[in-house]
């Protein structure tokens, strides 16, 4: 169960970041799933724990994993483009 909140939550984040850093257009579901969970671990690393577990997530947590998710959207946009958008 967990498995599938990880990937309904990283895939909202993950487009929720895209819609931000407006690079929605780019990126279809799979990289917005990507993406949300890679920045999960970015914002739990930075800023404290984005802890989801046994399947429920506190609002803490889902905005640390946008903070995250943005800020790897930021770095990708700079070493892809030399501008953070």
């Amino acid at each position: 169960m967990a498995l599938i909140v990880w990937l309904v939550v990283g895939g909202v984040v993950g487009w929720l970041a895209s819609l931000v850093m407006r690079t929605d257009a780019q990126q279809g579901i799979l990289l917005n799933i990507v993406v949300g969970i890679i920045g999960a671990f970015i914002g739990g690393w930075l800023f404290g724990r984005a802890d989801i577990s046994d399947g429920v997530i506190s609002v803490p947590s889902f905005l640390i994993s946008l903070l995250g998710a943005i800020i790897l959207l930021a770095v990708v946009n700079l070493v892809r483009r030399g501008a953070l958008r």
